[in-house]
């Protein structure tokens, strides 16, 4: 396939958002729908940090519920897509260094099926997941998601899944399906989409030296690691998309990048 696919990274909240809509995803679906159909979807996603680049090779994906105190029904979502040997290959032929592991047992986590469900519900796009390997520098993250880039060219969506301002502790659970933001984060994403805006992953890969706003908002990286796996895939003629720049709880902003 000659046409390059986009990459997006979708800000992914609640895993209530698989029940429900709100005014985040359908954005989600509108994406999916203005872009071609994948011959397969490669995920990074917040929820799969492991010791070592791993990626499912599983033929068919279980659920992993990977929450708790949420209504059952959240524990009785299905989404049946199928693996991708043939991506997994891919993967590993693509990734030099650090070698990929391969794992038949893991299934998807709710980073990706909760996000997926939404852009392609019928489950009829194969499904493979990438670790976040731990003991990786945030500029090894990068260098290691560079080495995808060839995948576009095949049909691949990549997609990383997180959110670029994740403070839980801080979050207002109150009010945590309301629209409002704290003063702090709002200074931080107008920080971090400047350095988005502007293509400085240098900046973005130090992000404990911007200051105190933007280390509230990234207490910890797992869930902003995927939007530089994104960014990294971007190359000279992408477009740039931000969307769902709204936050919830105060803490957790829903912003999504797409480039190209």
């Amino acid at each position: 396939m000659s046409n390059k696919m986009p990459a997006i990274f979708i800000g992914h909240g609640s895993p209530m958002l698989a029940l429900e809509d709100n005014p985040f995803t359908p954005q989600w679906r509108r994406a999916a729908q203005q872009m071609p159909k994948p011959e397969a979807v490669l995920v990074v996603s917040a929820h799969w940090v492991s010791d070592g680049v791993t990626e499912t090779t599983a033929d068919a994906h279980e659920l992993i519920y990977d929450f708790y105190g949420f209504p059952k029904a959240l524990y009785q979502v299905r989404y049946p897509a199928k693996g991708s040997r043939q991506l997994a290959e891919q993967v590993q032929q693509q990734i030099s260094q650090p070698a990929v592991a391969a794992d038949n047992k893991r299934g998807l986590d709710h980073g990706t099926w909760a996000v997926l469900k939404h852009m392609y519900p019928q489950a009829d796009i194969p499904v493979v997941q990438l670790s976040l390997d731990a003991n990786l520098s945030m500029q090894q993250h990068i260098e290691l998601a560079k080495q995808l880039k060839p995948l576009r060219k095949q049909g691949i969506l990549i997609l990383g899944s997180g959110n670029l301002i994740h403070n839980l502790r801080l979050m207002d659970r109150q009010r945590a399906d309301e629209p409002f933001a704290y003063d702090w984060a709002v200074r931080a994403q107008e920080i971090l989409l400047a350095l988005v805006k502007s293509g400085d992953l240098d900046a973005l890969a130090n992000y404990r030296a911007l200051g105190g706003d933007v280390q509230k908002a990234i207490p910890t990286a797992e869930h902003y690691l995927p939007l530089l796996y994104i960014l990294a895939l971007q190359e000279n003629d992408d477009a740039l998309d931000i969307f769902n720049t709204g936050f919830v709880g105060g803490s957790l902003d829903m912003t999504c990048v797409q480039v190209g």
